[in-house]
């Protein structure tokens, strides 16, 4: 009588009780760390649903904060308005702090335009705002400044703008070339002219408006 399959089935025998053994002795010896392991993954999980229910819900919160600020604004109500951006500023999500401190030094121009560009130069410096708001704080102030600050003022907070290849460029070269036009600075003035003419990108309106300012300057090149 062939003995093989017997065999066989001996050994197959031996080699799945050696398999329990081992598992067994793995068991006795990592199972508590392989539950604990299961219970700290399932809390990880839970604790990030929940988190993200709750950051979903801040954000709902504050989008309807910020809506009903910005409608008090419409209203003309800078005041309240003004009032309830800065508390959004301060308590808000990242992103809505962010737009919240733009539209609060909007409101802050109403009754107060030295205090706003205060309020703009905050935001320029906070590099948690990302570069495109810190350039657009940067450029509304500047925009305030153009009929009353010394050049060299205007020139320092827009120039970096005006030289680099960002979307508020175009604007920040008009500004400076109507605030060294104000300043009785014509070589400056036809420098940042001239820039606005060799950028292919410029809009046209904005080309036309610094034409009409090379046209009332006597003796300024046109072009």
């Amino acid at each position: 009588m062939p003995e093989g399959p017997f065999v066989s089935d001996i050994f197959d025998e031996v080699d799945e009780a050696v398999r329990r053994d081992q598992f067994t002795k793995l068991w006795e010896r990592y199972g508590n760390l392989v539950i604990a392991l299961a219970v700290l993954i399932v809390i990880g999980v839970a604790a990030w649903r929940g988190y993200d229910y709750w950051r979903n819900k801040q954000a709902e919160q504050f989008g309807a904060q910020f809506t009903a600020a910005a409608l008090l604004a419409e209203q003309g109500k800078h005041d309240e308005a003004e009032k309830a951006f800065a508390a959004i500023a301060e308590k808000g999500t990242t992103g809505y702090r962010a737009l919240a401190r733009l539209r609060e030094a909007a409101e802050i121009e109403q009754r107060d335009p030295k205090a706003a560009v205060a309020a703009y130069d905050d935001v320029a410096k906070n590099s948690s705002v990302g570069q495109p708001l810190q350039d657009f704080a940067a450029l509304r102030a500047g925009m305030l400044l153009v009929d009353s600050a010394p050049l060299a003022d205007v020139d320092r907070r827009l120039a970096p703008l005006a030289t680099g290849s960002g979307p508020f460029r175009h604007s920040a070269r008009e500004l400076l070339a109507v605030a060294a036009w104000k300043a009785g600075d014509i070589p400056a003035m036809r420098k940042w002219i001239k820039m606005v003419h060799d950028d292919s990108e410029t809009p046209p309106t904005l080309r036309q408006r610094v034409d009409i300012l090379t046209a009332i300057t006597p003796d300024a090149p046109k072009g």
